[in-house]
């Protein structure tokens, strides 16, 4: 949907990270006008998969 594409990117990173049982994730946009905006997320050591 137009307009949504930053809250699909984060919640498509964030599903991501749980599937790969990653700690951090990167998530960047264009967002015209020759700019970008990038977002790093962490997981929280309690939400991470036992091995």
């Amino acid at each position: 949907p137009l307009g949504a594409s930053g809250a699909r990117i984060l919640v498509t990173l964030l599903h991501e990270m749980v599937r790969r049982d990653v700690q951090k994730g990167l998530a960047t946009l264009c967002i015209g006008g020759g700019m970008g905006i990038a977002l790093c997320v962490e997981r929280d050591q309690t939400m991470l998969l036992k091995k």
